[in-house]
């Protein structure tokens, strides 16, 4: 049974209900196609990560972003 964490930024970079769903079933076929895994038990997970909350070289992602 394969299981996949995607995380990704949440708050006003979150992905739409769509995208996620778009996510799942991709990531889903992939695992079927690349390594023959049955998709009735492949569970994917999306996890939101505020902005706040995710680090990059020392400084959230919240500055970072502000820089641009």
């Amino acid at each position: 049974m394969p299981y996949v964490n995607i995380k990704v930024t949440g708050g006003t970079e979150a992905p739409t209900a769509e995208q996620k769903s778009e996510l799942i079933r991709g990531v889903t076929e992939l695992l079927a196609r690349v390594l023959n895994k049955n998709p009735a038990t492949t569970v994917v997970v999306i996890d939101e990560v505020e902005m706040d909350n995710w680090g990059i070289g020392g400084d959230s992602v919240t500055v970072i972003r502000s820089r641009k």
